[in-house]
Order: structure tokens, then C-alpha cells, then sequence
């Protein structure tokens, strides 16, 4: 998996905009944060976004006449990486540790229950010799 550079916090309010739009050019982004209670200047958010582009999370459409920017990668996967990365830092690339630390810390609603159900179902069926065959048959 390629270590994707970090993104400080100011990058990431861009990039949670930008994944609610989908798609935007400077001055909507901005007004959009500013909604918010985000006030930077135009070149703030414009010099954010062309650091998020150089990052590889942010790309950009230069075809009209006001540069178009689009996210580059999605929330899941970008939590994805970020997990695996916190994982080979703390706890030698294995994840069980992270994830028992959330199901043990966190207070998980009926619906966030049931979504982990149906995603270690699809886990269990989708390992070979996850049910072997009874051998007494």
C-alpha cells in the first residue's frame, strides 16, 4: 500500500467539504466553509486545495474557465489508510488490536452492531475452510 503524505487539519475541513459537494471550485468551497463557521480567504482555501492536489487527494479540472476540484479518494478509503498506517506504527501491521480497542471503547448503536454482523458474515464466508465440511457426512 503506498504511504499517502498527511494531511493537517485545516486539509482535511477541505476534503470533508469536498467529499459533502463532490465536486467545486474555489469560491463554493469557500462560501460552503464559511457556512460552517470556516472564514478563510478565497486564497486560503485555494492554496489548501493545491496542496490536498500535490497530496494526491484532491484532483483538478482545468478544462473551464474556473479550475474544478473533486476529491480523489473517499472517506472509507482514506480511513482505510490512515488505520493501516496507525496500525503498522502501533501495533506491528496487525489490526485486530485497533479494532478491539473501538468495539471495546466506543458505544456502538444497534445499526453500527448489525453492519458489523453482516461485515464479519462476508468475512467468514469469503475465508477458505471457513466452514469445512463435517467429516462424520
Amino acid at each position: 500500500m503506498t504511504k499517502q503524505r498527511n494531511i493537517s487539519e485545516s486539509e482535511l475541513t477541505v476534503l470533508r467539504t469536498l467529499w459533502r459537494r463532490r465536486e467545486g471550485v474555489v469560491r463554493e468551497i469557500a462560501e460552503d466553509l464559511e457556512k460552517s463557521g470556516v472564514k478563510w480567504a478565497y486564497t486560503t482555501v485555494q492554496t489548501l486545495l493545491n496542496r490536498l492536489e500535490v497530496k494526491g487527494y484532491v484532483k483538478r479540472d482545468t478544462s473551464g474557465t474556473a479550475h474544478t476540484y473533486r476529491p480523489a479518494m473517499s472517506r472509507e478509503k482514506l480511513v482505510a489508510r490512515r488505520l493501516h498506517d496507525l496500525a503498522d506504527q502501533l501495533c506491528e501491521g496487525a489490526s485486530t488490536p485497533l479494532v478491539m480497542a473501538l468495539v471495546d471503547n466506543v458505544r456502538l448503536s444497534q445499526e453500527d452492531i448489525a453492519h458489523l454482523r453482516e461485515l464479519l458474515d462476508r468475512l467468514d464466508e469469503s475465508t477458505p475452510n471457513a466452514n469445512p465440511p463435517n467429516a462424520n457426512e
